[in-house]
């Protein structure tokens, strides 16, 4: 049984996570979120890629008091993101937030801690207690070494302790790091250790390129091991990114259904079209389908058929010509530029 199958079951708003629910994957909007319309939009955004929890930074009252306001225009629960003022966590609990995320170790001392999980017990609004490698307490660096995966391991469930010891349990725990391998191994010490549902994500993992090869790399390992109940992709661009990104490294690990898998060839001398091109507009044209199917784009008219067998349907095209596929066999034969709309059309078909 996965490690992820025996965690506590923790409700934010309508979602459960935890206790073997599907890994819900999140994201975090980067607008001002005083900027109520921006950030709206932002999320519709999210939403639509398949975004299923959201995350808003909360540093001034003013963006506390537009929780209320963007909570009336979303469908999806909506975490707070806390640092440093504890005022803060219980505005936006009073504004409607769905979960807070908290590092108890810097909103001030016990009874400030107190008082905000006194808020959140009142509410039934569960606490996300995040530890970063970057904010790593002082003593634990000096016990062991340096930043280590038992330092974080240490430093988050202390954290879990000044909570518990105010009597409430309802929590997500998220240890996050740019190190990869520590990240990954953080994961392993601390599921041997609670039961808490666990955020994962490679914190600052970097640009889309370096930062999906990280995040695959790392969620990919964590995930595969059985553990994690909830994530993020943490990218530098337009976190709609992030979103596919989560859903794909899901659907690899299998630990997802739905949506359609796009598969391509990689291109070689062969190739007399414009692949990468039509990869790209195959991708972007398959995200509005509730299909559970396997779509290939071959660049060859010779071999596309045969290489296209394991998919559902498939394109390829070469000299002008193109052809659409179904489970490898060829059913129609159509000009190039007509490819696309040749596979909505059998897409639309399928619905």
């Amino acid at each position: 049984m996965a490690y992820r199958d025996h965690t506590k079951v923790v409700k934010i708003e309508d979602r459960l996570i935890g206790g073997g629910n599907p890994i819900a994957i999140q994201s975090m909007t980067n607008t001002r979120t005083e900027d109520v319309r921006a950030t709206v939009e932002q999320i519709h955004r999210l939403e639509q890629a398949g975004c299923e929890i959201i995350r808003c930074t909360v540093p001034t009252p003013e963006a506390a008091r537009a929780v209320a306001e963007i909570k009336k225009e979303i469908s999806i629960p909506l975490v707070a993101d806390i640092h440093f003022d504890y005022k803060m966590a219980i505005a936006a609990m009073e504004n409607g937030a769905d979960k807070i995320r908290i590092n108890p170790g810097n909103i001030g001392g016990k009874d400030r801690i107190a008082e905000v999980v006194r808020c959140a017990r009142e509410r039934q609004i569960p606490i996300r207690v995040g530890v970063n490698s970057g904010s790593l307490e002082k003593s634990l660096v000096e016990k062991y070494g340096g930043v280590t995966a038992e330092g974080l391991v240490e430093s988050a469930l202390d954290k879990v302790g000044m909570i518990e010891d105010c009597g409430y349990d309802q929590m997500v725990i998220s240890i996050k790091s740019s190190n990869v391998m520590m990240c990954i191994r953080a994961h392993e010490i601390l599921a041997q250790k609670t039961d808490y549902p666990l955020h994962v994500g490679i914190t600052e993992a970097g640009t889309l390129m370096s930062g999906n090869i990280k995040s695959a790399v790392g969620l990919g390992v964590i995930l595969y091991q059985g553990i994690g109940d909830t994530i993020r992709v943490s990218l530098t661009g337009d976190p709609v990114e992030e979103i596919k990104s989560g859903k794909q490294i899901l659907r690899t690990l299998g630990l997802r259904k739905g949506g359609i898998d796009v598969v391509s060839c990689p291109t070689c001398g062969r190739t007399k079209i414009d692949l990468i091109g039509l990869a790209n507009q195959v991708e972007t044209l398959v995200q509005g389908y509730p299909l559970n199917i396997k779509v290939a784009v071959m660049g060859c008219a010779v071999n596309g058929p045969g290489e296209a067998r394991e998919a559902d349907l498939g394109i390829a095209g070469g000299d002008g010509e193109g052809l659409l596929i179904k489970h490898g066999e060829i059913i129609r034969k159509m000009p190039e530029e007509e490819l696309l709309d040749a596979l909505k059309q059998e897409l639309d078909s399928m619905l």
